[in-house]
C-alpha cells in the first residue's frame, strides 16, 4: 500500500499551501483531476522527489520514501512528452531505462522482447523511433517504464494529443499492466472519461487540497 499522509508543499513567494493525503493499493489506478495549475503535477513531483515537502510522509508498505533521493525511489514516470531518442531503435530506447551506456546483455535483451509483446510492439524491436506513429512511440515509452519494474507508476497526462482509438488502447494497456505487475498507479488527467474507463478511485484538487470524490 502506498500512503501519502498530510503532505504539504508551499511555493516560494506564494501564500498557497498545497495539501495532499491519499492511498493507493497494489493493482489499483487512482486518478487525479483538477484544473491547470491546481497542483496535480506538484503531487507527482513530490512523490518522485523532484520537490521536497515541508511536512507529511510518503510510505510504501513499511518503507518511508519521504526523504529518499530521486534515484532511490521505486518510481517510474510517464510524461506527456515520450522523451524518446528518435535516432535510436525501439530496443535501444527501452534499454536506456536500465542502462544509460547501452551496454547490452542477453538477460536485458530478452526482457525487452518480452515487454514488447506486452505492449504489442514485438515486430518493431529494431525499428527507429523516428518512424513510429505517436501512439507507437507512447507504447515504447511505456515499455521503457516496464523495463525498470518499479512498484509505483506515475502518469502525467501521457496520452494527451492521441486520437480517441489510440488513447483508449493505451488506457486499457495501463490497466492491464497495473494489474499484472501489482503496480500502484497514479494518473493525472483533465479528462473524466479517462477516469471512468480505468480508474478505481478519483481524487480532485480543489483550493490546493486533494479531495476524494
Amino acid at each position: 500500500m502506498l500512503n501519502i499522509t498530510d503532505l504539504k508543499y508551499e511555493y516560494k513567494n506564494a501564500d498557497e499551501v498545497y495539501k495532499y493525503s491519499m492511498s493507493v493499493k497494489p493493482k489499483e489506478i487512482v486518478a487525479i483531476l483538477g484544473q491547470s495549475g491546481s497542483g496535480k503535477s506538484t503531487l507527482l513531483d513530490l512523490i518522485a522527489g523532484f520537490l521536497d515537502a515541508s511536512s507529511g510522509s510518503i510510505q510504501l508498505d513499511e518503507n518511508d520514501l519521504t526523504n529518499e533521493t530521486v534515484e532511490k525511489r521505486p518510481i517510474t514516470i510517464l510524461f506527456q512528452s515520450h522523451n524518446l531518442f528518435e535516432h535510436l531503435t525501439v530496443q535501444k530506447n527501452i534499454l536506456l531505462g536500465v542502462n544509460k551506456v547501452l551496454k547490452e546483455n542477453i538477460e536485458d535483451v530478452n526482457k525487452v522482447q518480452a515487454i514488447l509483446k506486452e505492449v504489442g510492439l514485438e515486430k518493431y524491436e529494431h525499428t527507429l523511433a523516428s518512424s513510429l506513429s505517436g501512439g507507437q512511440q507512447q507504447r515504447v515509452a511505456l515499455a521503457r517504464v516496464l523495463m525498470r519494474r518499479e512498484p509505483i507508476l506515475l502518469l502525467d497526462e501521457p496520452f494527451t494529443g492521441l486520437d480517441v482509438e489510440t488513447r483508449v488502447q493505451m488506457l486499457d494497456l495501463v490497466k492491464k499492466i497495473t494489474i499484472e505487475n501489482n503496480l500502484h498507479t497514479i494518473m493525472v488527467t483533465h479528462d473524466i472519461q479517462d477516469c471512468e474507463r480505468i480508474a478505481n478511485r478519483v481524487y480532485r484538487v480543489q483550493n490546493h487540497t486533494l479531495i476524494e470524490q
